[in-house]
């Protein structure tokens, strides 16, 4: 009997650290325009399904839920980003947003406001961000198109947010990798988008990894 106890207690403590464990059970929601919908590819080929199979084989747990939505606005992420966050409960949302805003020539203002409302958002429902910063073709001018490429760092040093410096970065002036309308990536560049994805967020699931490892460590130290 006192064997089976000291068994059925070692598995409740396995169980225990796999429900606790973020490489076990961690939720990131990709919060995007059309440049994360796959537009005009197959689901299947686009980069979020490649970052979830590469996810997934980390761990089978993970997931990926795509709530990017075509021709998405800065404003609009503001307005939906709090159902969003409080339907999926997210532990990493990855904020995609700015593109369309820039191409119309919205404001610096605007757009800059509506991103901090986002991660503001997302920090009070304790959900980590990461910000994918965007930049503008050059014909929209050099004051406006630095101004705008600047708020993602600006955001991102301010609420010492994690960065993906640019999310087309390698290919983004190189038309080969666009469809025919010249805005939007094609199969190949889906997995360039997946590399510059990825070198950003795999440290921060590193982190939360290591964040539990630590929890679970002292924990019997502070029960005793």
């Amino acid at each position: 009997m006192k064997n089976f106890l000291i068994i059925l207690f070692f598995l409740f403590n396995i169980a225990s650290y796999a429900a606790a464990s973020p490489v076990n059970g961690i939720t990131v929601m990709i919060f995007g325009d059309s440049l994360s919908t796959s537009y005009g590819l197959p689901a299947e080929a686009g980069w979020v399904n490649l970052l979830k199979q590469r996810m997934q084989v980390l761990s089978p747990h993970y997931q990926v839920i795509n709530v990017s939505i075509s021709g998405e606005t800065t404003l609009g992420g503001r307005n939906r980003i709090e159902q969003a966050l409080k339907t999926h409960q997210p532990d990493i949302v990855i904020i995609g947003l700015g593109g369309n805003d820039g191409l119309r020539g919205a404001s610096i203002q605007s757009i800059h406001d509506n991103l901090e409302a986002i991660i503001q958002a997302c920090q009070r429902n304790n959900a980590t961000p990461l910000l994918a910063g965007m930049q503008l073709p050059p014909n929209y001018g050099i004051a406006y198109t630095q101004k705008f490429r600047n708020i993602y760092p600006q955001l991102a040093e301010r609420y010492q947010l994690k960065l993906i410096p640019f999310l087309l970065a390698g290919f983004g002036d190189k038309r080969e990798f666009f469809q025919a309308d010249g805005i939007h990536p094609d199969v190949a560049a889906q997995k360039l988008i997946t590399e510059n994805v990825w070198e950003v967020l795999y440290p921060m699931l590193e982190s939360n990894y290591s964040a539990v490892q630590r929890k679970m460590q002292l924990e019997p130290a502070f029960n005793n």
